[in-house]
């Protein structure tokens, strides 16, 4: 089968650049995909051990503990050091909202997503050539600049995040899907697969 040949009125080198751009978008995508569930995670780190602070330092727990030992002192101490670090929780849940960091990125993905769709059907309309290349280029560029507003009001990312979404894409194929994987999500009469009636 010839993969070349993707329509008379498709320019290659602007086909190039578009999935260039698409491949970007996808990342892009995914790396905020992760990085909201990388702040996620933290948010219910941290509200898990101020609840559990906050139920030590109430006093009565410590005053049973403790006060089998029979010290007062060592009660009244360790009651201090519970309250002292539930203060420095509470004031680390305001200075690092990770509840809101992971809304912010997932809000993010949510808009890229979009864009990166568009990139797949502006891909398969010059592959086909159902567009001409004037109309593929002022597509491109609505979603350059699209993307490009995403992108300004995006917050940062981490490495870690990068890390989890390059694995994703490469390892787990999580963006991916076989041709029986998208036929079982169809009726029979929309399926592609030889077999589909097998499946």
């Amino acid at each position: 089968m010839n993969h070349t040949s993707h329509g008379p009125a498709c320019d290659q080198r602007l086909l190039a650049q578009v999935r260039e751009s698409f491949g970007r978008v996808v990342y892009s995508h995914k790396i905020h995909e992760k990085q909201a569930d990388i702040s996620f995670s933290r948010y219910q780190w941290q509200q898990g051990i101020l609840i559990a602070l906050t139920a030590v330092s109430s006093g009565t727990f410590i005053t049973l503990v403790f006060g089998l030992f029979g010290n007062s002192t060592w009660t009244s101490l360790a009651t201090s050091f519970c309250a002292l670090l539930v203060s420095w929780m509470s004031l680390g849940a305001k200075t690092f909202k990770f509840d809101e960091t992971s809304a912010a990125h997932r809000d993010v993905a949510s808009n890229l997503w979009d864009v990166r769709e568009s990139y797949i059907s502006l891909i398969a309309d010059m592959m086909s050539g159902q567009i001409s290349d004037a109309d593929a280029r002022k597509r491109r560029d609505e979603l350059q600049s699209l993307a490009r507003d995403v992108y300004s009001a995006a917050p940062r990312t981490s490495g870690k995040a990068f890390a989890r979404a390059q694995d994703g894409l490469k390892n787990n194929e999580e963006m991916t899907f076989t041709t029986r994987e998208i036929d079982l999500f169809l009726p029979e009469a929309l399926r592609l697969s030889e077999d589909w009636g097998q499946l």
